[in-house]
């Protein structure tokens, strides 16, 4: 590697001045942490760039890279405590770019900010269960820390920015972390014990009421309709006289205007018929057999009245009578 001179260079868009100023005061710790490795960094902030480069004492050939991951990190605002950890040998970083997965910019926010939950309490988490540092800042998510946790990471981020919410996959990384600390379970298929998210889409697209059936391929285009010359040559026509052409054109012409006729006359003669009446339901009334009078008691109830009146012959007195009307013809006599 020596006097190979190789060059790594980060230009990053123009920082704020709260960044820039943060850089100017950390990059005295950065230079002291590449003269470690032998790695010469310069910070240029007129044009707004930093690069990092090899010299000839350069020993370790990785050393380069991991310079280049350190000035990526700084550029994405990750603090250098956190940036200086890619030195390390058991240390990664993964940069994801998640603004293009979203075409739309009010729901990338959303989605953004679900990753990074109340309070960054969601993003807490993560870091927690991945032993990773999380750093969400703008169109890209940066992550520091051990390979197997970087993967974590990235299948989280992605699956947030694809509309599945974050919880489910922190509920099975939790899973997964009580269950690697049995040592029975470390060589048997965990799948049992990871929950099953399934999405459902409850709103259902409504099927059309008429149904458009397509019709089946067929290389061959339709047969054409018969001409009227076509017909005449079917049924023999055409080989007639215009003679006898007029006479068969006439006698269907009075064919069809019979047959107007007798409809017309039909239609006409629908106003003189009568309609079918309805027989009239036959009307028997009976007597109702509490409603008949007693003769005998109404003639008992008109005696008794007679009776009550003043100077009226009393009711007895009735068988009497002949007996007077004798006496008085005997007086005659």
């Amino acid at each position: 590697m020596e006097g190979a001179g190789l060059h790594e260079r980060r230009q990053p868009a123009r920082p704020s001045g709260g960044e820039e100023a943060y850089l100017k005061e950390c990059w005295p710790l950065v230079e002291n942490a590449l003269a470690d490795a032998h790695i010469k960094a310069s910070l240029d902030l007129i044009e707004g760039s930093m690069s990092v480069c090899t010299t000839k004492k350069t020993f370790d050939p990785f050393a380069i890279m991991r310079a280049r991951d350190l000035i990526k990190l700084l550029a994405r605002s990750v603090p250098f405590e956190q940036a200086v950890r890619i030195l390390q040998d058991d240390v990664a970083c993964d940069i994801i770019k998640v603004g293009t997965l979203v075409r739309n910019r009010e729901r990338f926010v959303k989605r953004r900010q679900r990753l990074i939950g109340p309070k960054g309490s969601t993003l807490k988490a993560l870091e927690l269960l991945t032993n990773c540092y999380v750093m969400v800042q703008g169109n890209t998510v940066s992550a520091l820390g051990p390979h197997g946790g970087l993967k974590e990471v990235r299948k989280v981020v992605m699956d947030t920015m694809k509309n599945i919410h974050p919880i489910y996959n922190i509920k099975t990384l939790m899973i997964k972390r009580e269950l690697a600390k049995d040592p029975d379970l470390r060589s048997q298929s965990w799948e049992r014990f990871l929950p099953k998210f399934k999405h459902k889409n409850l709103a259902k697209r409504k099927e059309p009421k008429k149904k458009s059936v397509k019709k089946e391929y067929t290389p061959f285009p339709p047969s054409l309709p018969e001409s009227k010359v076509d017909k005449e040559l079917a049924s023999g026509e055409f080989f007639l006289r215009e003679s006898v052409k007029r006479r068969k054109k006439m006698e269907e012409i009075k064919v069809k205007q019979t047959e107007a006729l007798t409809k017309k006359q039909e239609e006409r003669n629908k106003a003189f018929i009568p309609p079918k009446e309805k027989p009239l339901p036959k009307k028997t009334h009976k007597a109702p057999s509490e409603g008949k009078l007693d003769i005998e008691a109404l003639k008992d109830k008109v005696k008794r009245a007679k009776s009550k009146k003043l100077g009226a012959p009393p009711v007895s007195a009735a068988p009497g009578g002949s007996a007077g009307k004798k006496n008085k013809k005997k007086h005659k006599g």
